[in-house]
């Protein structure tokens, strides 16, 4: 029982993070989204997009799980994504939020135990669901630690994370 309360603690803390960063960027115009913290580096917008798409690719390609909510997310890394559309960047966010939580309420602990074969780098690894769940969350954690840091540096008001 323990263990259960432990992970849904983690789940709805990890809502409310999220919760944070969408209202963070809700209330931007196309030409804040499209601001840089410094050349060469991801925008606003872009930043967004790119904790979208991670989501997709994780949880929807490299799981396999399908569903409408993951259908056209995964690529919001593509060049020319609409990363300056406000209204679709939060519609987004909500989307693969949704996606996120009902995977989680689905799932079970032997669900979270199965593996997916990976290579990278040369080394192959069985990745287990749960390697996955805590790849996507730490990516939402350093993208968004990202984000308040390029929306601060615009003296915008970044999330209260």
């Amino acid at each position: 029982m323990a263990k259960d309360f432990t992970l849904v603690t983690f789940y709805d803390l990890w809502r409310e993070y999220f919760d944070h960063i969408r209202e963070a960027i809700t209330p931007l115009t196309a030409e804040q989204v499209a601001l840089r913290s410094a050349p060469g580096q991801r925008s606003i917008g872009e930043i967004v997009a790119h904790i979208i798409a991670g989501r997709a690719f994780w949880l929807g390609d490299f799981i396999g799980e399908t569903g409408e909510e993951l259908d056209t997310l995964h690529r919001w890394n593509d060049p020319g994504a609409l990363t300056t559309d406000v209204a679709a960047l939060v519609s987004g966010l909500d989307r693969s939020w949704r996606y996120v939580a009902n995977l989680l309420d689905r799932w079970t602990p032997d669900d979270m135990r199965q593996t997916f074969p990976h290579d990278w780098r040369g080394n192959h690894y069985e990745l287990s669901r749960s390697w996955v769940v805590w790849n996507v969350l730490k990516h939402d954690l350093h993208h968004g630690g990202e984000l308040s840091l390029a929306l601060g540096l615009q003296g915008l008001q970044a999330p209260d994370i």
